[in-house]
């Protein structure tokens, strides 16, 4: 349910400024295109939206550990001035971003996948670095680009995207996709950072390599774009690991921590991938165990839940459907919501039910610079709530997807099954090896399924045939 909007007021503002500054990290003037005034402005936005949108992961344990790692490398950083925000946000997605003003984010996906902190602080470092540069702020002279969703991002076609932002209920939210300089700059201020608190910044390029394996296993469907405009992934661990050599020489730091155990203790028993609460999909139909009500998904549609919104779309990227909470006290009221949200004409309405429930379904149009979107919309009043189910396509394409939408939204029902009500989510689990053996023979001695064992590989940051000596510390995943 994620959907990704620009911040008009700021947006307008900022375009309004151009104005010549020296940059904190490089010390040279450059055009931006907002004061530092505005950039916190644009994050204290931003963050309580982002919140909203994901969820705060719930382990305090955690949140102060990322908020007491990010204020150290902050005091060293080169804007120490600014008040420094750091959240681990409930989403499997492996990611980490940052926002304009102090504001840095990472995903249970992506601590669920770091094997120590060096690992992790080398990436915090690297995002504390795009604030300390600015990247952010320069970015303003481009275009500003959505890339979270990976719905919107990568299947649905750009004249949907708006759709996902309008059709459902309020998120602004703001990210920039950076170029190569930006992200060697901020692997460079990652080194130095995370190196000056003490860490060993090496191992920043293991993870690297962690991120590419797990992107080439998904297809890059799972991951976002914390890779796709990043260096080739061969110079970029030599520069790391040459980088690494020279600031710990510099700092004589001749013991850099690396606490691989001491990590890996630190996140048994995180949820792992999608949580069955925020609902789930199996077997081409999703799940919500809280609200209780499943519907089908069109086999082969890719698909993106979030705690707000569920995003479909089909592999050609010519339709979406999506589902969200419709505002309103009543059906019609809930209508015309929607009509009026997304400047929709109706084209037809009418009452109808959905396995029992009270409904209106409507075919209404949207008119485009570059032609007519047409929809279908499904309003399902259920218990207190009522829900939105809608589809688009080009007026040209919508019969041969209506077809699609409508049995999907006339799928829409009750859930009673118990094994679904009451899943469990599989969380991390730290296992220690007994005796010297492979990680692929250990795996399997702890109950790893064999079509899972790469997958595992991939989450401890090995090879199967990796040599493991007796008492070292592995992940597993398990309820």
């Amino acid at each position: 349910m994620k959907r990704y909007i620009l911040i008009p007021s700021l947006i307008a503002t900022m375009f309004m400024m151009n104005t010549c500054a020296v940059n904190p990290v490089t010390g040279k003037k450059q055009v931006v295109l907002m004061s530092e005034e505005q950039e916190i402005a644009m994050g204290k936005e931003a963050d309580p939206q982002i919140i909203a949108q994901y969820g705060l992961y719930e382990d305090k344990a955690l949140q102060d550990f990322i908020n007491q790692k990010g204020k150290a490398m902050a005091a060293v950083s080169h804007r120490p001035s600014l008040d420094y925000h750091f959240r681990i946000v409930d989403s499997e997605v492996i990611n980490a971003f940052a926002v304009p003003g102090g504001y840095v984010y990472f995903t249970r996906g992506i601590m669920a996948h770091f094997n120590d902190e060096a690992q992790f602080a080398g990436v915090l470092g690297h995002e504390i670095g795009h604030i300390t540069a600015r990247h952010s702020v320069i970015q303003q002279r481009n275009a500003m680009l959505g890339q979270i969703g990976l719905i919107a991002g990568m299947v649905i076609s750009p004249e949907f995207g708006q759709f996902a932002q309008q059709a459902s209920q309020g998120l602004g939210l703001l990210f920039l996709k950076f170029g190569r300089d930006d992200e060697r700059q901020s692997d460079q201020l990652g080194v130095e950072y995370s190196s000056k608190i003490g860490y060993d910044a090496q191992q920043m390029a293991d993870f690297f390599t962690t991120l590419e394996r797990s992107s080439a296993r998904s297809g890059a469907e799972e991951l976002p774009d914390f890779l796709s405009s990043h260096p080739n992934p061969g110079s970029r661990n030599a520069t790391v690991t040459k980088l690494a050599a020279e600031w710990q020489q510099k700092l004589s730091l001749n013991n850099p921590q690396v606490n691989r155990n001491s990590y890996l203790q630190r996140i048994n028993g995180m949820i792992y991938g999608e949580d069955p609460k925020q609902g789930f999909v199996e077997n081409s139909a999703f799940y919500h165990p809280v609200l209780k009500f499943q519907f089908q998904i069109p086999s082969g549609w890719a698909h993106q839940n979030s705690p707000q919104t569920f995003q479909m779309a089909p592999r050609d990227g010519k339709a979406m459907m999506m589902l969200t909470m419709a505002p309103g006290k009543s059906l019609q009221e809930a209508a015309n919501a929607v009509l009026q949200q997304n400047q929709l004409t109706v084209v037809e309405s009418r009452e109808t039910t959905v396995n029992g429930l009270r409904a209106i379904a409507m075919v209404a149009d949207q008119r485009q610079e570059q032609g007519t979107l047409r929809t279908l919309s499904y309003l399902i009043q259920y218990g207190d709530a009522i829900y939105l189910m809608l589809g688009v396509s080009n007026a040209a394409n919508f019969n041969a997807y209506s077809q699609y939408f409508s049995n999907t939204m006339q799928s829409f029902k009750q859930l009673t099954d118990a094994a679904k009500l009451n899943k469990k989510p599989e969380r991390v689990r730290i296992k220690t090896v007994s005796s010297a053996t492979t990680l692929e023979q250990a795996l399997r001695t702890f109950g790893a399924p064999a079509a899972r064992l790469e997958e595992f590989a991939i989450l401890n940051g090995m090879t199967l045939k990796d040599r493991l000596p007796a008492g070292t510390l592995i992940k597993v995943i398990s309820e």
